[in-house]
């Protein structure tokens, strides 16, 4: 059985998501520091979560070799 090259490229794929997604979030962060802080919460609470799900398809494809 040989490896496959899909999990190093997708772990790669997950970790290079990961740092831009942190990037872009905290590219905001002067502005919504200026939010009220129940609204700051909400904003780090929902982003926090969406970037979750393009890993479905992702972690399926590494799996399968399938994007569907």
């Amino acid at each position: 059985m040989t490896p496959s090259w899909r999990k190093p490229a997708g772990m790669l794929a997950i970790l290079l998501l990961i740092l831009v997604w942190c990037i872009a979030i905290a590219s905001l962060s002067g502005t919504v520091g200026r939010w009220h802080g129940a609204v700051q919460l909400g904003f780090y609470v929902v982003t926090g979560i969406i970037w979750i799900a393009p890993l479905k398809p992702l972690l399926r494809w590494m799996e399968t070799g399938r994007w569907r």
